[in-house]
């Protein structure tokens, strides 16, 4: 097995580009190696990693296809559980929410985006963790 090295200069761009255009992450993509940097308040996370086969499924790591019920994040961000620390969470399992209201909050490039039911139900599963990076298509929550 090859030994994979981490190359300081370009974690160091792309942590240059994260500062420079407020972006939350970054990853940058060369033939079957990947680095994704993301920023966490100051904080910096680094990690090599190679990119899955061609033959991997397309669909998001928290996305999970089969089960009804699932909304996804329709973008890229930082997703809130509630409206600020020490607040009470918008939702919680066995919940009953209407449609139209707010589930969570995604930060995405500085603006706060609310996540809203698309239908009633009964909250069965919260999958997505407070203040934690999620992916467009990631399943955040199963209504009943």
């Amino acid at each position: 097995m090859a030994k994979t090295t981490i190359d300081s200069n370009a974690i160091r761009e792309l942590a240059k580009l994260l500062e420079e255009t407020g972006l939350s992450e970054v990853e940058l993509k060369e033939g079957d190696r990947s680095i994704r940097v993301v920023r966490n308040g100051a904080t910096y996370i680094a990690a090599p990693h190679a990119a899955p086969p061609p033959a991997a499924s397309a669909a998001p790591a928290g996305a999970d296809v089969t089960e009804a019920g699932a909304i996804t994040s329709p973008m890229v961000g930082t997703i809130y559980l509630a409206l600020g620390p020490g607040e009470a969470p918008f939702v919680s399992v066995g919940s009953r929410v209407a449609e139209g209201d707010t589930l969570f909050i995604v930060e995405a490039m500085k603006v706060m985006n609310p996540i809203l039911a698309d239908r009633a139900g009964v909250v069965k599963r919260i999958l997505a963790s407070d203040a934690q990076p999620v992916e467009f298509g990631e399943t955040l929550l199963i209504l009943e």
